[in-house]
């Protein structure tokens, strides 16, 4: 078989996550189940409650759902094992479409999928208008307003944030604080006493209740001539104006970096552009905020069988904030949070006692993750490319430890006791190490047997190894 037609194999083996820690003898799934606990009078590690899925992320639920667009969360790991839970967030937007301005309780990553976007964020008392496209990582801080708009013509935005909950308020996975709306959703200027705001605003009551009921239409809203809404409206003004309206709508404290220095913005002079005046005083343009494009990064490893990018504080500073990672791994031919982009694949994970902990086939879309020492491989199919994206929980660089490879443990460690370890020659070991030439992303054999026939063997020899146990 072409060397092009073969599988790929990523030994991504021994991976230090830094934020994520056990505590006690045993972690417990999202499902309530226990997996490598430790059972008295055993010197090794239990198998109860292994299944062939245990690190996929599959509970997931919509967060908004809107005709214009939704977002789903698919919920992280929330055991023991994790100091900082993350979920993770798919946000898709059709064409011309507005994710209304908003602020969160935690920080998301963006990365935008597939499409463009303008996102609309406040930066030291100024708008900030940065065009995203796709491969683009952005970072939004807890309590920051933001919108999103999809500028792609006759495209669907889809977006993909790690979603980072370790200042939430822990009211679910996360909150939304419409700054804008009315019957749906709701702003959070709805909750204020009628009277307070209008006096507040310096307005009638009319005309407040004319401005805050007129939105019905979602936090996702379409801006064409078909569905005109006060959003149209806001997006047609001017940046100094847009500004006014995100600044008086929401009493927002930031934090400036170089000091401790913070300034406060109230309620007060209620949009002014809306009711006919303009604010001169706030006529800044503040320059774009920059972003991080994968894709642009020339790949930390490369080869014939496919390609690996990492991204960290160093590369882009806003992840020292989060203490968040970014990757993205393409295998050709063929934790960590992991996303699949696209095509199909197998995931396999190890326990300490060194037993199967997953071996779950996944595809686009599947959300996965790999606990902290764990080692794990990703097996790309022979259907085609095997593409995914992730986050991992240290902004920090990452040193992973290969198994297997060129560049693998096994060659640093190749003296006279780690033959007796195998209970091997020394001769036989190097023999056996030396064999493969490739690093980090390995050739499978041109023999290997298709997906299915795959996973029907490994059925059939479970079953015969259960049969076999049963028998003692």
């Amino acid at each position: 078989m072409e060397m092009k037609k073969r599988s790929a194999l990523l030994l991504l083996a021994l991976v230090i996550y830094y934020a994520m820690t056990a505590v006690g003898g045993s972690y417990e799934d999202p499902e309530g189940g226990q997996w490598g606990e430790r059972e008295e009078g055993e010197g090794g590690w239990s198998k109860r409650g292994h299944r062939k899925g245990l690190f996929l992320l599959q509970h997931s639920k919509h967060v908004v759902k809107t005709d214009a667009g939704d977002m789903r969360v698919v919920k992280g790991f929330g055991g023991r094992i994790m100091e900082r839970p993350m979920h993770i967030g798919f946000i898709t937007m059709e064409p011309n479409s507005l994710f209304i301005p908003q602020y969160l309780d935690c920080s998301l990553i963006i990365f935008i999928h597939r499409g463009e976007a303008s996102l609309g964020t406040i930066n030291k008392d100024e708008l900030v208008e940065t065009q995203l496209k796709t491969g683009d990582v952005y970072r939004i801080s807890a309590g920051s307003p933001f919108y999103l708009v999809n500028t792609a013509e006759g495209q669907k935005l889809e977006a993909i944030c790690s979603i980072d909950t370790s200042e939430s308020l822990r009211l679910g996975t996360l909150q939304s604080f419409f700054i804008g709306g009315g019957s749906y959703p709701t702003s959070i200027l709805a909750g204020f006493n009628h009277h307070t705001l209008a006096t507040a605003f310096n307005v009638s009551i009319s005309e407040l209740r004319k401005v805050m009921t007129r939105q019905q239409s979602g936090p996702i809203v379409f801006l064409d001539s078909h569905s005109p809404s006060i959003w149209t409206q806001f997006l047609l003004q001017k940046e100094h104006q847009r500004l006014a309206h995100l600044k008086r709508m929401v009493q927002f404290e930031e934090e400036e970096a170089d000091n401790e220095e913070q300034s406060t913005w109230s309620f007060r002079n209620f949009l002014d552009s809306v009711f006919g005046e303009e604010n001169q005083r706030d006529n800044k343009r503040s320059k774009s905020l920059e972003s991080y494009n994968l894709y642009d990064k020339h790949p930390d490893y490369k080869n014939n069988y496919g390609w690996s990018i990492s991204v960290d504080e160093s590369d882009y500073s806003p992840l020292s904030h989060s203490g968040s990672g970014i990757y993205l791994v393409n295998l050709t031919a063929v934790i960590k949070y992991g996303i699949v982009l696209r095509g199909t694949g197998t995931i396999q994970i190890v326990f300490p006692n060194g037993t199967s902990a997953m071996n779950a086939k996944v595809k686009e879309g599947d959300v996965f993750w790999v606990p902290r020492y764990f080692p794990f491989c990703q097996i790309a199919s022979q259907n085609g490319p095997f593409e995914f994206f992730g986050f991992t929980s240290s902004a920090h660089k990452n040193q992973p430890q290969f198994l297997v490879g060129r560049n693998s443990i096994l060659q640093s460690m190749r003296g006279s006791e780690f033959a007796a370890a195998f209970g091997v020659s020394k001769h036989r070991l190097h023999k056996i190490i030396n064999a493969q030439h490739e690093s980090v992303i390995l050739p499978s054999s041109s023999a290997a047997p298709s997906d299915d026939a795959m996973w029907e063997v490994e059925e059939k020899m479970k079953i015969k190894a259960q049969g076999d146990q049963e028998l003692w």
